[in-house]
């Protein structure tokens, strides 16, 4: 019997508790879960893939700690096409998380897309926890460059970060 290996991919500019409430409740639909984070130069991350991707390990490690239960979530990052990697990695499927409406147009069209570079590749969507339903990680972005607390968008390490980051430039 084959492994179901999810890949959940994304930028994590940065990592919201939106994020990881898919994190967390894709590890329970397959057998493994990779956190795949993403160059993807085109939304001009504020983090750099290395930093981006110590933040999520950082979240991912607290979450292994704490379910103890079934293989534990891994993080990887990549650059290129989502679905070589995906293949790379012995994927069935990648998670998407959609948070309104809006993002089901472009989830959708990514998704077909993906089907056609790889047609043994499918995609799951999850939506959004309700309490999380209006938290991107731009708008996060913009309320730290402000000032604002942003304690109820992200982790503590990932607000630290994010304040130390927008406070050198």
């Amino acid at each position: 019997m084959s492994q179901k290996v999810i890949v959940y991919p994304g930028t994590f500019d940065p990592l919201t508790y939106g994020h990881i409430d898919i994190i967390e409740r894709g590890a329970q639909l397959g057998d493994q879960l990779i956190v795949a984070v993403s160059l993807n130069l085109g939304k001009q991350p504020l983090f750099s893939i290395e930093e981006r991707t110590a933040l999520v390990k950082a979240e991912v490690d607290r979450i292994n700690a704490e379910t103890n239960s079934g293989p534990p979530v891994l993080v990887k990052s990549f650059s290129g096409l989502l679905t070589d990697f995906a293949s790379e990695q012995g994927a069935t499927s990648i998670l998407r998380g959609l948070r309104a409406v809006a993002d089901f147009e472009y989830e959708f069209q990514m998704a077909s897309i993906n089907k056609r570079l790889h047609g043994e590749l499918e995609t799951m969507f999850l939506m959004a926890a309700e309490q999380q339903h209006f938290v991107a990680s731009r708008f996060v972005k913009e309320i730290a460059l402000f000032g604002g607390n942003i304690s109820s968008f992200v982790p503590e390490n990932v607000a630290k970060a994010l304040n130390q980051k927008i406070n050198k430039n």
